[in-house]
């Protein structure tokens, strides 16, 4: 059965950025089915976001950043990061990493 992970990485103060809030969604039609929720470690990991069964179709992860500068005293441009993805293979791993600053943010798909 496949997983989703997430590692989320503060480049402007260059660590992990712990206590990220993160949702997982599935598209069903147009809307959207929460599958799991979690906060990022102290590693700034999600280690498994997985619900019982991932589904094939398009997930996004929504990325509570907002939340995370806030709790630092900064000020933030993008206040949510949305990753869409589409789970294609229900087996495999699916790594969505996010770097992040507060007026910039960049995403790939990782192992």
């Amino acid at each position: 059965m496949g997983n989703v992970t997430t590692h989320v990485l503060d480049a402007a103060r260059g660590r992990p950025a712990a206590g990220v809030p993160v949702v997982l969604e599935r598209r069903t039609g147009g809307d959207w089915q929460r599958l799991a929720e979690g906060l990022t470690d102290h590693d700034g990991r999600c280690r498994d976001l997985t619900p019982g069964s991932l589904g094939a179709g398009v997930h996004r992860l929504l990325f509570d950043t907002g939340a995370y500068f806030s709790a630092a005293g900064q000020r933030t441009f993008y206040p949510e990061v949305a990753v869409t993805f589409d789970v294609g293979d229900v087996d495999q791993h699916y790594h969505v990493p996010l770097l992040l600053s507060p007026f910039s943010y960049t995403t790939y798909r990782g192992s």
